[in-house]
């Protein structure tokens, strides 16, 4: 994203490392959607166009539109936890780079640009657990003698106990099951945005997001630890 901030040098940063709209000199068109809109291929397509174009203003403008998107999967994904010194954030910063970085050279065969974005975000996060695999770090031989604010293990083991136990039952699911509850339920995609993303039909959505409620209903009434 820093080569959007030296185009767009007059806006100020955000936390997240992009820029705030309206940019200077650009006024976004009617036509493309805004963020919290609902984001079909047609909605879409214009402003993909424009930021394929290196139209700075319009390249922000989608930015800010699947910035938030791809920070709340990559936090679903990863169920909150930071994976070797890398969090959900970190993968979703990753994400944008990556999305900005195959603007250029994207061509529209027909499907949605959400189907490119999830199929970053999903290796992304991929990554993020293969990294954690191959992690050799020797463990620290002794605790420090103060531990660090808020970070005491009772109060990590209550704030994450249930969303780990709830991961673990996501984890049992089929691939595609829990692409689509992360996508519908922590995204807050519509079906026919999630059908685009996972190049499947909303009626498909529909169907397999069912089983998945219901399989995970089942396994949470027969699991002690609920």
């Amino acid at each position: 994203m820093t080569a959007v901030r030296a185009r767009t040098s007059s806006a100020e940063p955000t936390e997240a490392g992009s820029v705030d709209l309206p940019l200077p000199g650009f006024t976004q068109p009617a036509t493309h959607p805004r963020a919290g809109q609902r984001l079909t291929k047609e909605q879409l397509d214009p402003l993909v166009e424009d930021a394929a174009a290196e139209n700075p203003g319009a390249v922000q403008a989608l930015l800010a539109l699947i910035r938030p998107m791809v920070a709340r999967y990559c936090r679903a994904r990863m169920g909150g936890r930071d994976l070797s010194y890398l969090s959900a954030d970190d993968v979703a910063q990753e994400v944008c780079l990556a999305v900005l970085k195959a603007l250029p050279t994207y061509q529209d065969r027909g499907g949605s640009f959400l189907y490119l974005v999830h199929a970053i975000a999903a290796n992304k996060v991929a990554d993020a657990y293969r990294l954690v695999s191959r992690d050799r770090s020797d463990p620290v031989p002794e605790l420090p003698e103060h531990p660090l604010a808020d970070n005491e293990p009772e109060t990590r083991a209550l704030r994450t106990d249930l969303g780990a136990r709830l991961n673990r039952l996501l984890g049992q699911l089929p691939q595609t099951q829990q692409e689509i509850l992360a996508l519908r339920i922590a995204v807050g995609l519509s079906a026919v945005e999630t059908a685009e993303a996972l190049g499947i039909s909303p009626g498909n959505v529909r169907v397999t997001q069912h089983r998945a409620l219901a399989r995970l209903r089942t396994m949470v009434h027969g699991n002690e630890d609920f």
